[in-house]
């Protein structure tokens, strides 16, 4: 039993605004990550300025906003109305000080608490705030939240409105950098939602006429449609939507401007509106995952006052649109209802072509349906003694508080995961463990998902079989070894994913790990190095001939060892969807032996000599070389 503590009033500590933001920087900004992941903390606090301009916009000023991003520094520029002069220290470090308070003002704002600048604030080495307003400005600058310049308001010649500089504190968010397309993925999403908004990101414009139809244009493959988008609009919602050919549903959803990635209660009431009209329109009870199947849609609403389920508003909680509106499912039931079938009676192409899917996919899944049930079955028995999964104790369908750092381990052979599992953080961490390769599965059906006993499971794992609701890791993490043929499971498993879950692509759960490929030591200090520059800077650093050991695959790495590269300083490779069409990357990948395929591997075939302390290794002509950049 522990020795009992005192406990009197001198226990009792305050915190101010700045020392609890950075204690606890997770109750504001979610995960803090290194920027390998949408949501790490780094994009929330890019989020939450630029949400700032955005609000101004809402309101009718400025319209065009400026976004740079140099090395790790962010600034972002917009031309509203100005903070007033005389609250500018105050609405960057006063927690419950801001201007959204008032309805009237800002009906529906996506921040109302005060809380998002001032965390940005406190969680950068660097942050400087300057208004500009009817002639007059004020700057501001901030270290880690602490004033450290104060200048005095003077004349300016500048158009009003608000830059903001921030620069954010490596030693809270480590090794952290930013990855372009999740930046831009968010810009893209802002302009979608705010049509005649201009957004210049590092001097390139990005602007949208119409809203969500460009958004599905953008993020679809117009070639597998089967019918037109349908785009309709209404006060307080906008919906675009149609029907694909990859497997599953793909939502993007958004609540006041906010890309809602968790969904919420707006997405559940949509995909409910969608089957209940679709049936009524048809005259026939439909199968809601036969009407829900390959969907593609987008949702936006605006709501007074959300209420949603985390500081980092990833998901709506609100039940009703306003204090006193209606529910957020009637309202949404009501526009589907009689928008979306009044569309329908006036658009007999779309009609048609939603009936034709609708009756494929009704096909399909009674022509998979015995082989469903047994798969199901032996995955049922498996999971009891399932020695592919090492499983951890937390997940990211439950209520704990670090269901975020859920993930599991792909890896390849009984060494590799021999190392992870016993490096692990069982909380959070499971391993899964390949034998060999696995099937390539380009061009086959979802009836290999469950006649291949390996891709049953690794899909009762994940909980993926009905959606993305149940996910059970947040991080789903490729690790295999660097060399060809690992490289080839990393197209094979990327194949297995884009083919019948491009959605947990989409949304971001998808990564590549990176492991040391050298070791360089001497007696007092040990490197690990991810590329040979980084192993030639550790040679130069530590001299006089240290010994340097070649990673050849996980397994050669200790358990001891293997727990410094899947904890706090983990690197991974987010999985980034660049070309909507899914179909055509991967048979130009992982199709039959095409002549372009040929011809890019002759082309860039390399035979790769390393210096004298390394044993010298020459490339094999392969096709598994023709690794699937992770940027996809």
């Amino acid at each position: 039993m522990a020795e009992p503590v005192n406990y009197s009033e001198d226990s009792i500590r305050s915190l101010d605004w700045k020392e609890h933001i950075r204690l606890r920087p997770g109750m504001y900004i979610g995960k803090l990550g290194d920027g390998s992941a949408y949501d790490d903390g780094v994009y929330v606090l890019l989020k939450e300025i630029i949400d700032n301009s955005i609000d101004e916009f809402v309101m009718g000023s400025g319209r065009t906003i400026e976004v740079n991003m140099s090395d790790h520094k962010v600034s972002v520029r917009d031309y509203g109305r100005g903070i007033p002069l005389g609250k500018v220290i105050d609405c960057v470090s006063k927690i419950n000080t801001g201007g959204k308070y008032d309805s009237k003002a800002f009906q529906k704002s996506v921040g109302l608490n005060g809380v998002g600048t001032k965390a940005v604030n406190a969680l950068s080495n660097s942050f400087t705030v300057q208004s500009y307003r009817d002639g007059r400005t004020k700057l501001a600058e901030f270290a880690k939240g602490e004033l450290i310049r104060d200048e005095s308001e003077k004349d300016t010649t500048q158009r009003n409105g608000t830059a903001i500089n921030f620069i954010p504190d490596d030693t809270i968010f480590r090794h952290y950098r930013f990855i372009p397309e999740f930046v831009e993925s968010m810009i893209w999403n802002y302009v979608f939602l705010n049509a005649g908004l201009t957004i210049n990101f590092n001097n390139q414009k990005y602007f949208s006429e119409r809203g969500l139809y460009d958004l599905l244009t953008r993020n679809t493959d117009a070639e597998t449609l089967r019918y037109p988008i349908i785009h309709l609009k209404g006060e307080d919602i906008e919906i675009a939507m149609t029907h694909g050919q990859q497997y599953g549903e793909e939502y993007y959803s958004f609540v006041n401007g906010q890309n809602t990635t968790q969904g919420g209660t707006h997405q559940a009431a949509f995909r409910e509106a969608v089957v209940k009209t679709v049936r009524e329109f048809y005259k026939k009870e439909f199968d809601a995952s036969d009407i829900r199947a390959s969907i593609v849609a987008a949702i936006a609403i605006k709501v007074q006052e959300p209420v949603f389920e985390s500081q980092t508003k990833t998901k709506l909680g609100s039940q009703n649109i306003g204090p006193e509106g209606p529910s957020v499912r009637g309202f949404i039931n009501d526009f589907v209802k009689k928008e979306l079938d009044n569309y329908l009676h006036k658009n007999t192409e779309a009609a048609d072509g939603l009936l034709k899917r609708i009756l494929q996919s009704e096909r399909e899944r009674k022509d998979i349906a015995g082989i469903k049930k047994l798969a199901n079955e032996r995955a049922k028995k498996a999971s009891l003694h399932n020695r592919k999964l090492r499983d951890c104790k937390v997940h990211f369908d439950d209520t704990h508080e670090r269901k975020q750092d859920t993930t599991l381990f792909i890896t390849e052979g009984d060494s590799a995961s021999g190392s992870i599992t016993k490096s692990r953080d069982v909380m959070t961490q499971a391993v899964f463990s390949l034998k060999g390769k696995p099937l390539n599965c380009f061009g086959l059906t979802k009836k290999v998902v469950y006649e291949n006993e390996e891709f049953n499971l690794l899909q009762h794992a994940l909980n993926i079989e009905d959606g993305l609701d149940a996910l059970r890791y947040n991080n789903i993490v490729i690790a295999t070894d660097a060399d060809v043929d690992g490289m080839h499971i990393r197209l094979l498993l990327m194949t297995f994913f884009l083919q019948f879950f491009p959605d947990l692509v989409k949304a971001g759960h998808v990564s590549i790990l990176q492991t040391p490929l050298f070791r360089v030591r001497n007696k007092k200090e040990t490197i690990y190095c991810y590329s040979d520059e980084e192993r030639r800077n550790a040679i130069a650093k530590l001299g006089n001939k240290p010994e340097i050991t070649r990673f050849k695959g996980l397994g050669e790495i200790s358990p001891e060892e293997f727990g410094l590269f899947i904890g706090k300083d983990m690197r991974l490779d987010p999985v980034i969807l660049r070309d909507a069409n899914v179909k055509a990357l991967l048979e130009y990948f992982m199709g039959k032996n095409t002549p372009a395929r040929q011809m890019h591997i002759v082309n860039n075939l390399r035979v790769e000599k390393d210096d004298e302390t390394i044993n010298p290794t020459i490339a094999k002509e392969t096709e598994a070389e023709e690794e699937l950049p992770v940027a996809v």
